[in-house]
Order: C-alpha cells, then sequence, then structure tokens
C-alpha cells in the first residue's frame, strides 16, 4: 500500500515536472533578436481585421481556443485537409463555425516578409488571440513564445476532445482538467464569451424544446427568452442566424457575468455555471468588479496557451499555416 501511493506521488510529480519543462521552453524575449517587430505585425493585422469586422476579434479569439484544446497549441486547427488526412476544421464543433483563417493568413504573410521562416504559425496564433482581446477593451497580457507547429491534425481528435454547448458541466471541466487547466480556469476562460455571437442552432433547444421537455428552458430568463425567439424562429432556416453571446458582444468586460446571474447566459453551458455551488461562487465573484476577470484571464490564457506545445527541434516552422512544408 505504501509503495502504490509513492507510487503515485512519483506519477504525478514526473507529470508536473515534464509540464514545468514544456513551459520553461518558452520565452517572453523569444523573437526579440530574430523578429523585433513581431508584436506590432501581429497587432496591426488584428487591428485591420477588427476594423473590417468586429466579430472577427471573438473568433480569432474561439480559433486560438481550438487549437489549444486539440492535442495542445501547436498549429494543427489551420492545417487543410488533404487527399489522404482529414484535420480539424471539419469536425462537428468547428464545421461551418471555426472563423478567421483568412485573417492568420494575412498576418503570416507579413511576418514572413519581415522575418522568413523565423516565427510559427501556433505562436502567431496566440499572439492574434492575445490582442484580439487588448483590442476590445481587455488587459494586455504578455505572451510566452517559441512554439512550433504541429505535422498532422485528427478530425476525431476535434470531436472527442472539444467541449460544446450542450454538455454538461462535469464533461466540459474533465476536457479542460485533462489538459492541466483547473474549475476556475474553466469559470475564467469561458467568459470569452463576453464577445461574440453564436448561431441559433447552439442554443435553440433552450428556447422551445428544453430536455425534451417541449417547454423553454425555465432557467432562461423571460425577456431575453422573448427576444430570442424572435431571432431564432422554431425552424430549421434559422439555425445560423446570430444571437450576441452578451450584452456588449464587442466590448471585453464583465457583463457575461452579470448576465449568468440574471439568468440571461445564452449558452446552456455558459448559464450551468450557476448550477454549481463552486462555479457560481465565482461568478458572483467576477460579476461584482470589472479589474479582477480581465486580470485573471490573462493568467488563464497564457496557462492554457502553454498546454502541449511543440519547441526546440520537434515539429516544424510552417511557411503556409494551411499545410506542412
Amino acid at each position: 500500500m505504501k509503495y502504490s501511493s509513492e507510487l503515485s506521488w512519483l506519477t504525478l510529480f514526473s507529470i508536473l515536472l515534464c509540464g514545468l519543462l514544456v513551459s520553461s521552453q518558452l520565452d517572453y524575449k523569444f523573437y526579440d533578436n530574430t523578429c523585433p517587430n513581431l508584436t506590432k505585425l501581429v497587432r496591426s493585422g488584428m487591428w485591420s481585421a477588427i476594423v473590417n469586422e468586429t466579430r472577427m476579434a471573438a473568433s480569432i479569439l474561439r480559433l486560438h481556443f481550438h487549437d489549444c484544446l486539440v492535442d495542445g497549441c501547436e498549429g494543427s486547427v489551420l492545417l487543410d485537409d488533404t487527399s489522404t488526412t482529414k484535420g480539424e476544421k471539419n469536425a462537428f464543433p468547428n464545421r461551418n463555425s471555426l472563423r478567421g483563417f483568412e485573417v492568420i493568413d494575412a498576418i503570416k504573410a507579413s511576418v514572413e516578409k519581415a522575418c522568413p521562416a523565423t516565427v510559427s504559425c501556433a505562436d502567431i496564433l496566440a499572439l492574434a488571440a492575445r490582442e484580439a482581446v487588448f483590442l476590445t477593451g481587455g488587459l494586455f497580457y504578455a505572451v510566452p513564445l517559441g512554439r512550433r507547429d504541429g505535422l498532422s491534425a485528427r478530425e476525431s481528435a476535434a470531436n472527442e476532445q472539444l467541449p460544446t454547448p450542450l454538455e454538461p458541466l462535469e464533461n466540459i471541466t474533465a476536457k479542460f482538467t485533462a489538459k492541466g487547466l483547473d474549475i476556475k480556469d474553466v469559470v475564467v476562460l469561458s467568459g470569452a464569451h463576453t464577445i461574440g455571437f453564436a448561431q441559433c442552432f447552439t442554443f435553440k433547444s433552450r428556447l422551445f424544446d428544453f430536455g425534451g421537455s417541449g417547454k423553454p428552458d425555465p432557467a432562461l430568463d423571460t425577456s431575453l427568452l422573448q427576444n430570442l425567439q424572435v431571432t431564432c424562429p422554431n425552424q430549421d432556416d434559422s439555425n445560423t442566424k446570430l444571437a450576441a453571446l452578451d450584452t456588449t458582444s464587442d466590448k471585453f468586460d464583465n457583463n457575461y457575468y452579470k448576465n449568468l446571474v440574471s439568468n440571461s447566459g445564452l449558452l446552456q453551458s455558459d448559464q450551468a455555471l450557476m448550477g454549481d455551488n463552486r462555479t457560481a461562487e465565482m461568478v458572483m465573484y467576477y460579476s461584482k468588479s470589472l479589474f479582477l476577470f480581465p486580470r485573471d484571464f490573462g493568467v488563464s490564457m497564457v496557462k492554457m496557451a502553454s498546454t502541449g506545445v511543440l519547441t526546440g527541434q520537434n515539429g516544424q516552422i510552417r511557411k503556409n499555416c494551411r499545410a506542412v512544408n
């Protein structure tokens, strides 16, 4: 029994040590000498994209999430399908909804012009996500760099590892903890829904037939329910219409949490945070201060962006983010 306990602690220590070693290979100054204008190039590209379409900030942030939560932050989500492999773009959680690939292509092209074969697509995506937050009113947070790009992508991995809006909180939490994140990270990173929109099909069951009851979700605020039923009528041709994820969908603030407190969360998976005492307490905490959420969001983003990274001689620096070299 003692031996088994010691072995368990040794295994846990080894896992933690490996995680720390990977994180330590990332460096806040990684490109200071090889691509000193990298941040300016990424910010310029993101600024242009957001000016052209405000919604793009949320799309890039989601793109980064969907990269990191499937086999780590190694740019696999950016790879196109080939004649022999099916990548992540057409996995169920991504199909006809994941956006922003052209924005990353444009930023990559400008970076390649300034610093050829130097900066990975995975790093560009991590920086672009940070700029999406910063340019919509969130706090600036430093991003450690040095990721390299993966050589493959798996549709099956995306189907298995990405959380969906219809999953119970315990399933979503399990998918986050499998990546080394914790329940606080679940609450904080869910706050990314303070910007952007969702397609009607992701929450329509809450409006008309919640849990097969033939009635709306009783937890949904009545006024919001009525507005959403107009936006998303109970017919198939409304599935791809859009509804704002919170009341200030183009501003990175803490209104997302205020909405949850008032039973006005759009997605079932978001409102579920109020159904668990542990997560509800954190939601209340972030709803009361404009500063606390943006501060903690940066911490959790850096933590997520350090999971499953390739460094050193692993992977490659892709010339084109859509294909391996």
